[in-house]
């Protein structure tokens, strides 16, 4: 399992924390700052599940009038670590 930190750009969240395990599943997300009940949901509901079926999905969700959301943020992380 590999542990990544992704800093968040354009979000009330700052950080996000998460796992990938050897079979490229979701484990462990947990944010620093945005709305900690949605953020805690989103994390319950994504865990155990393939990385790159929630980046595609997440991929483009946006809050507000922000062109990006913690979801969308979640979504780079994941790319990111997933190289």
């Amino acid at each position: 399992m590999k542990h990544f930190d992704y800093k968040t750009k354009g979000t009330c969240a700052v950080m996000i924390h998460f796992d990938i395990d050897d079979e490229e599943k979701i484990r462990n997300v947990s944010f620093d700052g945005g709305c900690n009940g949605n953020l805690k949901a989103i994390s319950k509901l994504i865990e155990g599940t393939d990385a790159k079926e929630v980046m595609e999905k997440l991929d483009g969700n946006i809050c507000g009038f922000k062109n990006t959301s913690c979801a969308d943020q979640l979504s780079k992380g994941i790319r990111e670590a997933l190289g």
